[in-house]
């Protein structure tokens, strides 16, 4: 009898990751299944101007299209779209091998930094966009 409810407890563990894993995650390009229980659809984020992230709060995720047009410090570049300029801190790591240059358009994907006097786009993602 401890047998069988052994192998039915275990039967029931070793089960469980496999009905979990039919449920949520994101559907858009690249995947293969239509039908979920569950998860995010809809755009990967709505592209802003430099002029609106400058009036959002702090830690609000941005999505910016435009150029990088300068190097200002090591990890600190001067970014330009139709509304302005603004400050971008982009870690060596978060180029993931993509190089561009100022006729380069770029999407950056990021968070506002704001302190007390400075204000910069934290970024995440640096993608080339064709032209």
């Amino acid at each position: 009898m401890k047998k069988i409810a052994a192998m039915t407890a275990i039967i029931a563990l070793v089960s469980m990751p496999v009905l979990a894993a039919g449920q949520g995650g994101f559907t858009g390009p690249s995947t293969t299944t239509t039908t979920q229980a569950g998860g995010f659809t809809g755009p990967s984020g709505a592209v802003t101007t430099v002029a609106n992230a400058k009036s959002l709060r702090d830690d609000t995720w941005v999505t910016l299209r435009g150029n990088i047009v300068e190097r200002i410090s090591y990890d600190l570049y001067l970014f330009k779209d139709a509304t302005g300029t603004i400050n971008v801190d982009i870690d060596h790591k978060r180029w993931n091998g993509v190089t561009v240059s100022p006729q380069d358009k770029v999407e950056i994907q990021g968070k506002v930094d704001k302190e007390w006097n400075d204000f910069e786009i934290d970024v995440k993602q640096v993608i080339k966009l064709n032209k």
